[in-house]
């Protein structure tokens, strides 16, 4: 498969200060590629070096097989999104879309021509017309994304441009640039630290740590086989317990500092006594399970419940303080639990995974 962007050993350092650091991966033509992490981790300066508005320490970047060294913003086959759209007040939709078009001396015909297709592509027909401030926020996302296109880069770079949006806004977002992107196809590089945002748009993830890649793979991967403690910890959401491997064997056994015993997976075999953090998600839980052959199992207390719909939860407390988030199944069957309520829990050993501390 053909690569638009191939990265090698990338690094940004400003003084003493590593930003990126020695970062390497390829995103496939046509692909949807996000790169996730905290504020603060490197994602943004990997990206204005992709862009051309900052050069790399060391490293090299290619796209389409061009080197890209010392070539300028304005001449790389990229376009930016930025989260603040900066949509020109003064102009309608076709002449927001059209600007890039204009600069390089293209016709006013071909330019209308472009502008119109373009909108068909991005389900905005018959908008060209339109002043900007007549377009609600999902809109004019849509025209920012199409005076991007209307360029035909190579690769269409995207810095959290959901964020200033409100929470309806951004999920209907989610949907439709997942949705953009697979009717363009154009190949999309994704700039976030929302979870969700990556998890449900994206072919790939990168998951960016202190300006190094912790892992790369696709969402399934990332959320079901996390193979870094920072990754089980920031993809998705989990109760962690701390404890020493008592065994490694077809599963790891360790006793948690509660004093309880349980089977997990792990991707080594650890020594006994070893330091270990166990990973477990919310929805792997079994609430009363009725066969509790070859399952982790104990007791906890209903501390409360966090009624969310179909993302309903329950927090629990167990013999200690340790609080663990369970999902409720969306059948219903235990809407009879009240705050104050003792249950059992149990989960496969399959379900959780250890990591040495």
């Amino acid at each position: 498969m053909t690569n638009d962007l191939s990265v090698r050993n990338i690094v940004r350092k400003f003084g003493d200060f590593t930003a990126v650091d020695d970062v390497s991966f390829d995103v496939p033509q046509g692909s949807f590629f996000s790169i996730l992490g905290p504020s603060g981790c490197g994602k943004t300066t990997l990206l204005r070096m992709i862009a051309g508005f900052d050069e790399p320490t060391a490293g090299t970047l290619t796209i389409r097989d061009q080197d890209m060294r010392g070539v300028p913003p304005n001449k790389r086959p990229v376009n930016l999104v930025f989260q603040h759209l900066a949509l020109f007040p003064m102009m309608n939709v076709v002449e927001n879309i059209g600007f890039g078009l204009k600069r390089r001396g293209m016709s006013s015909a071909e330019i209308s021509k472009r502008c119109v297709a373009i909108l068909e592509r991005v389900d905005l027909p018959g908008y060209g017309k339109k002043r900007i401030d007549q377009l609600s926020g999902g809109q004019k996302q849509r025209v920012a994304i199409a005076r991007c296109l209307v360029m035909e880069p190579s690769v269409l770079l995207l810095d959290e441009p959901l964020g200033a949006l409100d929470l309806k806004l951004r999920e209907q977002m989610k949907v439709e640039l997942k949705k953009l992107q697979a009717n363009v196809g154009t190949t999309f590089i994704y700039i976030t630290h929302d979870q969700s945002e990556a998890l449900v748009m994206s072919d790939r993830i990168a998951v960016m740590n202190e300006g190094r890649f912790e892992q790369v793979g696709s969402p399934r991967e990332l959320y079901n086989d996390p193979r870094t403690p920072f990754v089980a910890r920031f993809v998705g959401d989990n109760n962690s317990w701390s404890g020493e491997v008592e065994e490694s064997a077809e599963y790891t056994t360790i006793c948690t500092s509660e004093g309880l015993h349980f089977r997990a997976r792990s991707h080594r075999s650890y020594k006994s006594g070893t330091r270990v953090d166990l990973f477990l998600r919310p929805e792997a839980l079994r609430i009363e399970p009725k066969d509790l052959t070859g399952l982790n199992t104990f007791k906890v207390s209903v501390k409360a419940i966090l009624f969310d719909g179909a993302n309903s939860r329950l927090l629990t407390v167990m013999p200690g303080g340790h609080e663990l988030l369970v999902n409720l199944p969306q059948n219903r069957q235990f809407d009879h639990i009240e705050p104050g309520a003792s249950i059992t829990l149990g989960w496969h050993p399959d379900s959780g995974l250890c990591f040495k501390v």
